[in-house]
C-alpha cells in the first residue's frame, strides 16, 4: 500500500507531475541508489519477535510478508498516487484484478452496481454475470447518456463505474456529472482511467471516488508485464482494499512493480507523443474511402469531442478505431481480417499502450465473450479494427495500414 509518511520527506512540496514521475518513491537504501532499488523477496526478516507481532498485528509500520507489502511495490503506488492526485494506491496483479478487488471490498448480496454497456468485455462479464451469481445485481446503460445513469440508480446502488474513452470507440464520460449523481445516491463513482492515464485525465480531480488502471497498457508503456491498481483515499484503501487483498492475494510481483515503475518515468513524454501521432493517423483515415467511420475523441466528428478535449488537456489518446465498408456482418469481418493480414511491420495483437502499435479486431477479441446483441449494443461491428497507436514514424504506419485497405 502507497502511504508512508516518511518516504516523501525530502522533496518539497507541490512538484508538478512530469517531476513527481521521476521522484516520488520510498527512500533509498544504505547504498544510496539513484535508481530504485528492485526488491526481490517474499519475506522480511524481524528485529524481535514482539515487533513482529506487532507488525502483524497492525500495530507498527514495517514489511512483513510479500503478500502485505514490498518497498518496490510501494514505490510504484506512490508514484501512481502521486500523478493520479490521490491519498493512496493500492497495485494487483493485473487491471482485472483490480476491478475484482474493488467489487469484493465494496459489495455483497442485495448491492446495485451501475456501468456503462461500453466497458471492456470482461468487466462487462465480471460484474454482470459472475458477481449476479452471489447477488449482486447490476444495471446497464449508454455510456453518454446522463438520464438514463440517473433513472438507473437504485436505494441499493453502491458502485457508478464509467471507463472514458471507452475500448474500442472512445466514448467519453461527463466524470463530474456521474460524480454528482454518485453523490445524490450515497454511491461511489469508479472510473477506469486506462486509455488517458493521468497525463492525460485525472478523474479525481472531477470527484471520482476510485481510479481503476490496467497497468499492463500505458503505465508500463512497452508491453512487458500483466500489472494493476485502485487510487482512492486513504480510507479506502486501508479499511475495505487492503483486508481482501491480504486475504484474497491479489498482489503485484515486486519485478513487475519495478516495470511499471520505470514505465512511469517516461509516461507524460509517450502520451503527448502518441496521441499527436494518433490524432494524424485519425485524419488520414478519415479520408480513405474503404472506410466508413473513424472513432477517435480527438477528431470535431467524434460526439464527444469537446467533453473530451476540456477532460484530458487537449488531446485525444492514443487509441483509434475504424469501420471498414461494408453490406453485410459477415463482409465486415471478412475485410477487417484482411487489413489485419496484410500487415508487414505492425503488430497484430489485442494488447494496447505499447510503444509498438498493435492493430486488432475487437468483435472477436476483447468483446468476443459477449452475445451478439451486447456487442451491437456496445457499438461493436464486425468490421472494426482498433489500432493502438506506438511510436513508429507515422508514414510507415499509414502505409502499412494500406496494404490492407488499397486491396481490399
Amino acid at each position: 500500500m502507497s502511504h508512508d509518511p516518511n518516504s516523501r520527506k525530502l522533496l518539497p512540496e507541490a512538484l508538478r507531475r512530469q517531476t513527481l514521475a521521476v521522484r516520488a518513491a520510498v527512500d533509498r537504501s544504505q547504498y544510496g541508489e539513484n535508481s530504485e532499488a528492485l526488491f526481490l523477496t517474499s519475506g522480511f526478516v524481524q528485529e524481535s519477535a514482539e515487533s513482529q507481532a506487532r507488525r502483524f498485528g497492525g500495530e507498527e509500520e514495517g514489511d512483513t510478508y510479500g503478500r502485505s507489502g514490498n518497498p518496490t511495490v510501494r514505490s510504484m503506488e506512490m508514484r501512481l498516487a502521486a500523478l493520479e492526485g490521490s491519498e493512496a494506491c493500492m497495485a494487483t496483479s493485473s487491471g482485472m484484478a483490480a476491478i475484482m478487488l474493488m467489487c469484493f471490498s465494496l459489495l455483497k448480496a442485495g448491492d446495485h452496481v451501475v456501468f456503462s454497456q461500453s466497458m471492456f468485455g470482461s468487466t462487462i462479464k465480471l460484474i454482470g454475470s459472475e458477481f449476479a451469481r452471489f447477488g449482486v445485481e447490476s444495471t446497464i446503460v449508454p455510456q453518454t447518456d446522463l438520464d438514463a445513469w440517473k433513472a438507473a440508480v437504485r436505494p441499493s446502488t453502491r458502485l457508478l463505474f464509467a471507463e472514458t474513452p471507452t475500448n474500442p470507440l472512445g466514448e467519453v464520460c461527463d466524470i463530474a456529472a456521474l460524480a454528482e449523481i454518485a453523490r445524490h445516491a450515497g454511491a461511489l463513482l469508479a472510473v477506469d482511467n486506462c486509455f488517458a492515464t493521468p497525463a492525460l485525465q485525472r478523474p479525481m480531480e472531477l470527484g471520482a471516488d476510485i481510479v481503476m488502471h490496467s497497468g499492463t497498457k500505458y503505465l508500463d508503456g512497452q508491453g512487458r508485464v500483466m500489472a494493476g491498481a485502485l487510487c482512492a483515499s486513504e480510507k479506502l484503501v486501508r479499511e475495505k482494499f487492503l483486508p481482501v487483498q491480504k486475504n484474497g492475494g491479489m498482489v503485484l510481483s515486486p519485478f513487475n512493480a519495478w516495470v511499471v515503475l520505470k514505465g512511469l518515468e517516461t509516461l507524460d513524454l509517450r502520451m503527448r507523443a502518441q496521441s499527436a501521432l494518433a490524432l494524424e493517423l485519425a485524419h488520414w483515415l478519415e479520408q480513405h474511402p474503404a472506410i466508413a467511420r473513424v472513432y477517435y475523441p480527438g477528431l470535431a466528428s467524434h460526439p464527444q469531442h469537446a467533453l473530451a478535449m476540456r477532460q484530458m488537456e487537449g488531446l485525444g489518446g492514443a487509441v483509434v478505431s475504424f469501420d471498414v465498408k461494408a453490406e453485410s456482418p459477415e463482409q465486415g469481418r471478412a475485410r477487417a481480417f484482411h487489413v489485419l493480414d496484410a500487415l508487414q511491420v505492425l503488430s497484430l495483437c489485442t494488447n494496447l499502450g505499447d510503444t509498438k502499435t498493435l492493430l486488432t479486431h475487437p468483435a472477436s477479441t476483447s468483446h468476443g465473450k459477449l452475445s451478439e446483441a451486447q456487442r451491437q449494443a456496445a457499438g461493436i461491428g464486425q468490421g472494426l479494427v482498433r489500432v493502438a497507436v506506438g511510436l513508429e514514424h507515422l508514414d510507415d504506419m499509414k502505409a502499412d495500414i494500406s496494404r490492407g485497405l488499397d486491396t481490399l
